[in-house]
């Protein structure tokens, strides 16, 4: 099963193809998503990269946390669940 990893302290400048490339040498990359501003297109600085299982997943946050990617150590992680906000309309 994908395991989601969270990879933070992007460069404004890395693109998708950087990420897929970077994190492919630690196993099979099942997607990349670098998060933007929906009014400008400019990336937040951070995006989700799934790996094929828990141990390729593993290995990528081992060989690439703190690594330099673009000029930035790069902050990688499992990614937590975003808590469900209830819509609360009077």
């Amino acid at each position: 099963m994908a395991k989601k990893l969270y990879v933070g302290n992007l460069s404004y400048n890395t693109h998708e193809d950087n990420l897929r490339s970077l994190f492919s040498s630690f196993g099979t990359v099942e997607s990349v998503k670098i998060i933007t501003d929906r009014d400008t297109g400019n990336s937040k600085g951070f995006g989700f990269v799934e790996m094929g299982n828990d141990a390729e997943a593993q290995a990528a946050i081992n060989g690439t946390n703190g690594s330099d990617l673009d000029g930035r150590a790069i902050k990688v992680n499992e990614a937590m669940d975003k808590p469900r906000r209830e819509n609360n309309r009077w």
